[in-house]
């Protein structure tokens, strides 16, 4: 009889120790820094990659602000929007860009900007008022400059950027950087230009990110970092499964007090 025992405790013990080592394992796994380190092909010396001065486009919808100042400011006021609120404090009115790629301008009239750089509509606009005002100043901004982040990254979302100018990996800062569940090789950037949508592969582990022309993001970009096998695997564990190995775990209790 208390052979029979014995043999059932060093069951039991045996069984717990091995559902204890496959978990371990399974925790434990073999995991590649390949698969986790950003830009790997480094050769170990100093490399230096020219920076490109980039500029994003106005598209259609975007939102400007727009400013005009001279020195002799009763002249220049017709040239800007402005309305009284109820507070009796003065806003600005930005202007949003048609369907067909122009504002309405005071005074000046419909003027095409889409498809040109803010510093491109300022010289514009600097161009024409010349004609008007004495030694104008110009001031445009893009005030819906934002992206959006998705996926397995620790803080997804949408972030307005104030200077027009972003690269991918800032936007992914923003948003905390990518989880551990994050594929860095798989990376999707969707951007939304001149009528038509793009899906563009990125892969962080490459140094030739540096050198993409995606690497500067555009108005209203989206980043989506897809989940990796682990966290996919992870979703099938639901609170049944929890039940399960909580009752089994209780099982095995059991029977050792029973035994004892």
């Amino acid at each position: 009889m208390y052979l029979n025992k014995a043999k059932i405790l060093s069951g039991i013990n045996t069984y717990q120790f091995s559902l204890i080592f496959i978990m371990a394992v399974f925790l434990t796994g073999c995991a590649s820094s390949k698969k986790v380190n950003y830009f790997q092909n480094n050769d170990g010396l100093v490399s230096k990659l020219e920076i490109t001065n980039f500029q994003p486009t106005i598209q259609y919808a975007d939102m400007l602000n727009i400013n005009i100042s001279s020195i002799e400011p009763e002249l220049a006021a017709p040239y800007n929007s402005y309305e009284i609120q109820e507070n009796r404090l003065v806003r600005q009115i930005p202007y949003i860009v048609s369907a067909d790629g122009d504002i309405n301008f005071p005074v000046l009239g419909r003027i095409k900007v889409a498809g040109f750089t803010t510093k491109e509509v300022t010289d514009i606009l600097y161009q024409m008022l010349s004609k008007h005002l004495n030694n104008p100043s110009v001031s445009v901004q893009l005030i819906n400059f934002k992206v959006s982040v998705l996926g397995e990254v620790r803080s997804p979302g949408s972030y307005t950027i104030l200077n027009e100018r972003i690269t991918i990996l800032e936007a992914i800062a923003l948003a905390g950087d990518l989880t551990i569940y994050g594929k860095r090789q798989n990376v999707t950037l969707i951007r939304e230009q001149n009528g038509t949508r793009e899906f563009i592969p990125i892969d962080l582990t490459d140094k030739a990110l540096f050198n993409s022309p995606h690497y500067y993001l555009a108005q209203n970009d989206i980043i989506y970092v897809e989940a990796n096998k682990t966290r996919v695997n992870s979703s099938k564990v639901g609170p049944n499964t929890a039940i399960i190995v909580s009752s089994l775990s209780i099982l095995i209790s059991l029977a050792a007090i029973l035994i004892n």
